[in-house]
Parts: structure tokens; sequence; C-alpha cells
């Protein structure tokens, strides 16, 4: 296994029983992502796996809907991009991408497997769990959201409905890193329901 299919086992993992421990009557909560439910949330996890096997001129297998059952639409969806992950030939075979030309890996690693980091974040908020990100993700992360391009918050940069990532929020600093890593990625780090 890749550094890269590791590190995107342990995201997804997580991001599943943070998943797993939503309520029943918990998926139409408001999450920190404007106009986005808990439910929401999910599915924009399920349709970026999606964008990840387009490319490669496959598509999610079938699976019950994000409407029918959260977990089982997630945990189909990352199946077929730990498939992709497994065969060494078609994870380092490059594609097209909005950043350019990458291995499939890199897409993957940059792309969905990041977002089940952020996006664990917003469905712990919504949901009442605990919101915490491993310190070493944010250490990691920390570099790059200091230097976001301000297309990557532009409302349609990167195509029609498309919204990367919303306005700073302005924390103070000497704000926990989490804060601050949130604060620039356009998350309100108090924000609640």
């Amino acid at each position: 296994m890749t550094e890269i299919a590791a590190r995107y086992r342990v995201r997804a993992d997580i991001f599943a029983a943070k998943v797993a421990a939503v309520g029943p009557g918990q998926w139409s909560n408001p999450s920190p992502c404007d106009e986005w439910t808990a439910r929401d949330v999910v599915g924009h996890i399920v349709d970026m796996h999606a964008a990840m096997l387009s490319p490669l001129g496959k598509s999610l297998s079938p699976a019950p809907t994000v409407e029918e059952d959260p977990l089982d639409a997630f945990v189909s969806a990352r199946a077929d991009v730990e498939a992709v992950l497994a065969d060494p030939a078609t994870a380092a075979s490059e594609v097209a991408t909005p950043a350019g030309r990458l291995t499939v890996e890199q897409h993957i690693d940059q792309v969905v497997s990041a977002d089940l980091v952020l996006h664990g974040w917003d469905l712990a908020r919504a949901t009442g769990q605990d919101d915490a990100i491993a310190p070493h993700e944010i250490e990691a992360m920390w570099p790059g959201v200091q230097r976001l391009p301000e297309e990557m918050r532009i409302p349609g940069a990167f195509g029609p409905g498309i919204v990367v990532f919303g306005p700073e929020v302005k924390v103070s600093e000497d704000a926990p890193l989490q804060h601050r890593v949130l604060g620039l990625l356009g998350r309100d780090p108090d924000w609640s329901a």
C-alpha cells in the first residue's frame, strides 16, 4: 500500500465513523457549509469520489443513494476509490485535472482525501460530535492554506455552482492552529447550528 493509499484509508475510516455516529434525526441539521445540511456534506463527499473516477472513464458502483443510506453510499464510493488506489498502474497513470496533469493517486490525495478531513469537521460540527482534527493533519495543512490563491474563493471560478472556499474568517493570531486553519479555509471555528 502506498503512502497516499494509507493516508486515504485513515481519513476515510475517521469520516465513516462520523457518518455512522449521526443520529437519524440529525441528517437535516445545518452545517458550517452555507446551504448544506449534514446529509449534503456526505453527498458532496460521495460526489467527489465520483469525480475522482470520471477522468478514468469510470463511475461509482451501484449503491444506495445518500438520501437512502448515507453510510452505505459512502462505504461503496470509498471502495471504488480504494480499488483504484490498489491498482499500481491505474494509480500512477496521469489524468487532466483542474490543477493540471496529476497522477490519479495525487489527484485523489489532493482533492477527495483532503476533503475527508475538512468535511469531517463540518459533519462533526453539524451533528455535535468531536470536531478535533488530528494535529498532524492541521500541521500539514497550515503552510498551504496560508497561500490559497484568491480564485479559490471566487464562486464559479472552477465551473457553474462550484464554490471551493468561502471568504476568510478572521481569527486571532494567538488562536489554536486548528482555528487559524479553519478561518483561512472560510470556516468560522466557533460556528454552531
